[in-house]
Order: C-alpha cells, then sequence, then structure tokens
C-alpha cells in the first residue's frame, strides 16, 4: 500500500509515543521534502529524530511544482499539505494522512482517500495494534495541543466501543 503522510499526524503520534502504529498499519511511508523540512527545522518537533532514523519513512520529491504552487495560492494551503497532495496524486497513493480541513476538503475534490489521526487510531484499535484509544485521544488534547471537537470525540468513541 502506498501511503503518503502530512506532517500532522506524523508529529501527533511521536508526541504521544506511537508512531510506530504507521508501521505496524501501513509498513512503509512516504513524506514529501517540504514535510520532511518542517520535521527537521530548529527548534527540534516531535518526529524529528525518527523522521531521520527510521528506514521506513522515505522522503521523495514532487515533480509537479505547479500542482504544488496551486494549492498553495489558490486553496490556501501550506507547503508540506501542497506537496503531501501533489505526491498522492502524481504517484497514485492509496492513501494520505492529513488532518487540517482545507487540506482534506482538497484532497477529497482530487479523489484521494483519505484518513487523519483519528483514523489511524480507529484502525490502530481494529487490527488489535492497541487495546484503547480514549487515552490516547486524551493524551494527544493534553500534550500536543490536538483540537477535536466534543461530538467527534463521542463519535470515535462510539466507533471504537469504548
Amino acid at each position: 500500500m502506498i501511503v503518503i503522510s502530512d506532517t500532522s499526524v506524523f508529529t501527533n503520534l511521536a508526541a504521544i509515543g506511537y508512531l510506530y502504529l504507521l508501521q505496524q498499519l501501513y509498513g512503509h511511508i512516504l513524506i514529501p521534502t517540504a514535510v520532511y523540512q518542517e520535521l527537521t527545522v530548529d527548534p527540534p518537533v516531535f518526529g524529528t529524530v525518527e523522521v531521520k532514523t527510521l528506514q521506513w519513512i522515505e522522503v521523495l520529491s514532487v515533480n509537479d511544482h505547479r500542482m504544488v504552487e496551486q494549492l498553495q495560492n489558490i486553496a490556501q494551503l501550506d507547503l508540506g499539505e501542497s506537496e503531501a497532495i501533489a505526491l498522492a496524486l502524481e504517484i497514485n497513493a492509496e492513501l494520505l494522512l492529513i488532518d487540517e480541513r482545507r487540506g482534506r476538503r482538497e484532497a477529497n475534490q482530487r479523489g484521494i482517500r483519505i484518513t487523519g489521526l483519528l483514523g489511524v487510531l480507529v484502525e490502530a484499535k481494529h487490527r488489535g495494534f492497541i487495546p484503547v484509544v480514549k487515552p490516547l485521544m486524551d493524551n494527544l488534547i493534553a500534550t500536543s495541543k490536538f483540537r477535536v471537537s466534543q461530538s467527534l470525540y463521542n463519535q470515535i468513541l462510539t466507533i471504537v466501543g469504548e
């Protein structure tokens, strides 16, 4: 399965010590150059060490710079989101991991299958990689300033039977 990740799913999972879920779920993760740069700038963010050392994370360059510029200028996405969407289209990725609302909307409009951090957690529980989701969501909210509406929070708990 070809999976591309934007920055937020990566940094949030790294912040709570669950980045390994991406490898368990998908095996190999591709990130565009801009996402790599976002993860490795000073000061370091969660995931900096991992993106530099883990063999299952691969950095790829985007060829369609026109698409990246269009996503930045017209859709008002940041460089990492723009490159992630452009790369997903270029290599016909099967899944894009992205959380930001505008980026999700643009990816959906272009026919890219997406999931976000909460979708990753739901899948991880369904596949038996984690026993519960609620403490992880609570930890994300407390430690990495992850924002989730109360209704979505409750919906996720219902989906996973917690």
